[in-house]
């Protein structure tokens, strides 16, 4: 009766090795080397799951910044256009990329109110300079200051 009571532990634990090396894909036949195997397995698991872990905060990181870019609205005025960009979260440099995108367009601002505290939020009431020879489409102007949104949000994710 003892017999048979100190064979099962030794019965079972030979079985928790045996499935450690097959869960390790060990080769090793002492206990020694399977324990040394599945450390090593550990350490590889870690380093997986930290690679994963980085992947996913940087996936992450680009989606929300590529979510989180500002919206843009252009009407047509009588006399120019009434450009409204918002964001939810603080741009800053966006009103700096903003206005240079405007001058490149040949706008001057006549009217703006801004806010860049907690959130960006750009009222601006901009018109053609009136040495221009062509009219500029209120399209082109917010395809001009959504590109000038795609640059600032480039430059400050690099």
């Amino acid at each position: 009766m003892v017999s048979r009571e100190h064979k099962r532990p030794a019965t079972l634990l030979h079985e928790k090795f045996q499935l450690l090396r097959s869960i390790t894909n060990s080769h090793a036949l002492n206990k020694t080397s399977i324990i040394v195997d599945a450390s090593k397995y550990i350490e590889e698991l870690k380093q997986k799951v930290e690679r994963l872990n980085q992947d996913i905060a940087s996936t992450a990181q680009n989606s929300a910044a590529q979510t989180l870019l500002p919206v843009v609205t252009v009407e047509t005025l009588e006399k120019g256009f009434l450009v409204n960009v918002f964001s939810e979260t603080s741009c800053p440099g966006l009103l700096v990329s903003i206005l240079e995108a405007f001058e490149e367009l040949g706008l001057n601002v006549h009217d703006a109110s801004v806010s860049c505290t907690d959130r960006f939020q750009l009222e601006a009431v901009g018109g053609e300079d009136e040495e221009q020879v062509e009219s500029i489409d209120a399209q082109v102007v917010k395809q001009a200051v959504m590109q000038a949104i795609k640059n600032w949000s480039e430059s400050i994710s690099q």
